[in-house]
């Protein structure tokens, strides 16, 4: 595996026991799809929460969450609509984004609820 894949899950990791603490349910993490991925598939009472985990070892690029671009969010429904489709699932959903910037000490945090999605993807 090579560095920057083990960042990455180092970043999920951290996000999926965020997640765990303020009482969401972890239900999948890398849930694959050949069109794309969705980090973490998780429970948040009665909603079905699809995260996408943004980590940054430095501010060199600007924030974790500023990487989030609109053929991102196409990705992420497109395997979001998949995965609900293939457990037949009718329930209310929606994508949050947890941003991790490691460089900071500790690690900051940042948990974006309820991305907006223009409606011109639907």
């Amino acid at each position: 595996m090579d560095a920057r894949r083990r960042f990455g899950n180092a970043g999920e990791e951290r996000a999926a026991a965020y997640l765990q603490s303020q009482g969401m349910e972890i239900l999948a993490s890398q849930y694959t799809q050949s069109f794309g991925e969705i980090d973490l598939i998780a429970q948040d009472g009665d909603e079905l929460v699809f995260v996408e985990v943004k980590s940054r070892a430095s501010d060199a690029f600007g924030y974790p969450e500023d990487s989030i671009t609109p053929q991102k969010i196409r990705h992420i429904l497109h395997v979001a609509e998949s995965y609900l489709a293939a457990h037949r699932l009718e329930v209310a959903w929606r994508i949050d984004v947890v941003a991790i910037e490691f460089h900071l000490h500790p690690p900051r945090i940042t948990h974006i609820k309820r991305i907006d999605i223009p409606e011109t993807f639907w």
